[in-house]
């Protein structure tokens, strides 16, 4: 068996040597790296940074109030026009000039069209003149029967001819009635020929062009006119409001209503409930009202979607207190009220409906108790806190649009 030279094995020696050396090096200066930092860390704080560690927490805070809550219902309504219609021709005949432009608003009465009246003016002639024929035989028989009656009475004819000239005077009676019937059709249908407006609205597109011939029997029409002046939004409540809403119905109290944009930031219009529904959708438990608002700025549109704002009741003198400043956590709902030494101490509250930036509460509070609204979320029990002035919360009757 070979040996192993002596070279290699002095080699392999002080190899290991210097790794044991190295070793020895890194965990002493892992130690003393330990020391120093275990040494920083023992130092005291300086008191400016213990200052700032004990400095009061900012928070912005609002007062309780007492105040009139109005109970709202918040539902998803969609308007309809109060009144719609399609305008239609009473009678064919070529559609001759268009007096109207879409989109435009209406009055009742107002004059949208024309049809030619030519063939209408000739059939009132036509029937005036059958009518000044019948009346001319119906004098000329009048008379002939006054000669009749004078001759009977001095017994020169017989009673049998004045019976059918009698006769012959009904019945000329009854054709010149006729002939005015006549008459008033051609009449009527000849001012058929001008196509009015049926109710005030705004116009829609135009559906037929001059020149075209058209029916009465077109299902299409001309044009459409809606209503928005009043509009209406039809929206389901839930029925366990039914009976305040029967209650303020049958005592004549107006249901007032209110229409927001999709965000709930703009107030579109203020109304009332009309009507509401003769049953309970049994498929969803709800109940679907009809309100009305008079739209006066035509902001609102037919299907248009708005978030509705039903106020079945009011709260009178109800303890309020901001939005914000209601938390909710595993203990339930609460609040930090700020102390006279500008501590906190938490509240315990039942919450109840919102009007607004306020919410009613039942609790150990008191109108006038200032309540943190911000900065709520790093507190605890008894923190020292710094109150701040903070944005004036808006009370439900104040966001009301006048």
């Amino acid at each position: 068996m070979d040996q192993i030279p002596l070279s290699t094995e002095r080699n392999s020696r002080i190899n290991r040597k210097k790794w044991t050396f190295l070793f020895i090096l890194l965990i002493v200066v892992a130690a003393g790296l330990g020391l120093f930092l275990n040494q920083k860390n023992d130092k005291p704080v300086k008191s400016g940074e213990k200052d700032k560690a004990n400095r009061p927490q900012p928070v912005a805070t609002r007062e309780v109030v007492r105040q009139d809550m109005r109970e709202l219902v918040n539902a998803l309504g969609t308007l309809t026009a109060f009144n719609t219609s399609v305008v239609r021709s009473r009678v064919d005949g070529v559609l001759l000039r268009i007096r109207y432009t879409e989109g435009s608003t209406v009055k009742e009465g107002d004059l949208l069209a024309e049809i030619d009246a030519a063939p209408y003016e000739a059939a009132l002639k036509n029937a005036l003149g059958q009518l000044q024929r019948d009346q001319a035989l119906l004098k000329n028989a009048e008379l002939d029967l006054q000669r009749y009656e004078e001759l009977w009475s001095k017994d020169s004819i017989a009673k049998q001819q004045l019976d059918t000239q009698s006769a012959l005077v009904a019945q000329l009676r009854g054709t010149a009635q006729t002939d005015q019937a006549l008459v008033d059709t051609a009449r009527l249908n000849l001012s058929y020929t001008k196509i009015k407006a049926p109710i005030a609205g705004r116009l829609g597109l135009r559906l037929v062009d001059t020149g075209n011939f058209i029916k009465a029997s077109d299902a299409n029409g001309l044009v459409t006119i809606t209503q928005h002046q009043p509009i209406a939004v039809v929206f389901a409540v839930p029925d366990k409001y039914l009976q305040k809403i029967q209650a303020k119905l049958k005592n004549q109290e107006p249901l007032k209503v209110e229409a927001w944009d999709r965000e709930q930031s703009n107030l579109l219009a203020k109304g009332k409930v009309q009507v509401i529904d003769n049953a309970v959708d049994v498929t969803t438990g709800t109940l679907k009202l009809k309100a009305v608002f008079p739209n006066a700025d035509e902001s609102l549109f037919p299907n248009q979607f708005v978030n509705v704002r039903l106020q079945v009741d009011t709260l009178k003198d109800a303890l309020a207190v901001p939005a914000n400043a209601v938390q909710r956590g595993s203990i339930g709902t609460f609040v930090y009220a700020v102390n006279e030494d500008d501590t906190v101490s938490l509240k315990k509250i039942e919450a109840g409906v919102s009007d607004g930036d306020y919410v009613a509460v039942t609790g150990e509070l008191e109108a006038g108790q200032k309540l943190v609204t911000e900065g709520a979320d790093r507190l605890r029990e008894g923190a020292k806190v710094e109150p701040m002035a903070a944005k004036p919360a808006r009370r439900g009757k104040e966001k009301r649009a006048q």
